[in-house]
């Protein structure tokens, strides 16, 4: 009996979580746009995005291709109204992906989808009032892990015919950069010979486009040393990096900022400050 007891308490625990993420979502989503356009961006895998575009028509807006977190194993882009919705009032043109989770996909598969939504979003900015020249790529947790490393390791965006240099800018939310893996992150990330290629710190060399990292000093999900250590190499190697400290903040308070910019009110005033410095090209250091 015990073998079905522990079945059946799995199965409630499931729908548990379940229920909560749809009453957390239900939440942080209430009044929120929905999107001015859904598309198919990879047909074969089933993946599509979200496109909000800002009121105010501006045909050549900045673009911010936004990666969800959810341990590379949650997450879907209906989920992350709150974001695009945000954004789009502070004049961004702005897209949520879907990528393959786990099990359907793990690292580096995870990877070539994002590499596809950068793709996609480069070709395809203009049709929705966006400048494919000022494309920012951001992300929350594992997002901002896949954000980074788009960022920092050319073979990504290589695959698309595409480079680090052509993104404005990279904008990392409570990310890890060099972290360890373990338990179940040990199926998602495979064989243990490739697992330093998931960590952004190791492939800084300064050729990469600015970035904007953004965390909690009580983040006990991500440590900020994740933030700290990949601020300093960017600096180090020559990069115009930004690093925003959340004081008291934990993992969840940089995503807390685009549903209710009172929870954090310094998180969006630093991503659209960025994304307005990075637009003229202002290396923060001779501020």
């Amino acid at each position: 009996m015990r073998r079905p007891l522990r079945a059946c308490l799995a199965a409630m625990l499931a729908l548990l979580v379940t229920a909560c993420q749809s009453a957390f979502f239900g939440i942080v989503n209430r009044g929120s746009a929905q999107p001015d356009a859904s598309v198919v961006y990879d047909a074969p895998r089933g993946l599509s995005l979200d496109i909000y575009r800002p009121d105010a028509a501006d045909p050549d807006a900045p673009v911010v291709l936004f990666f969800y977190g959810g341990s590379w194993q949650h997450g879907m882009r209906a989920q992350y109204r709150f974001v695009g919705d945000r954004l789009a009032r502070y004049g961004v043109v702005t897209i949520v992906a879907d990528y393959r989770t786990w099990p359907a996909a793990g690292f580096p598969g995870f990877m070539s989808d994002a590499a596809r939504a950068v793709h996609w979003t480069y070709a395809h900015a203009r049709e929705y009032g966006g400048d494919p020249d000022r494309l920012f790529v951001a992300g929350h947790s594992a997002g901002a892990q896949i954000a980074a490393l788009l960022g920092t390791d050319a073979r990504h965006l290589a695959t698309v015919g595409m480079q680090p240099q052509q993104l404005a800018g990279v904008i990392g939310l409570s990310g890890p950069y060099d972290f360890n893996i373990s338990g179940k992150l040990e199926d998602v990330f495979g064989p243990r010979e490739q697992w330093p290629d998931a960590m952004a710190l190791n492939f800084v060399d300064g050729d990469e486009p600015p970035f904007l990292l953004v965390h909690g000093d009580q983040d006990h999900t991500v440590d900020v040393g994740n933030s700290r250590k990949l601020d300093f190499a960017l600096r180090r190697a020559g990069v115009d990096s930004t690093l925003e400290i959340v004081a008291d903040g934990n993992h969840f308070v940089t995503a807390a900022a685009f549903y209710d910019p009172d929870k954090a009110p310094d998180v969006l005033p630093a991503i659209v400050e960025f994304i307005e410095r990075a637009d003229r090209g202002t290396d923060p250091r001779t501020k």
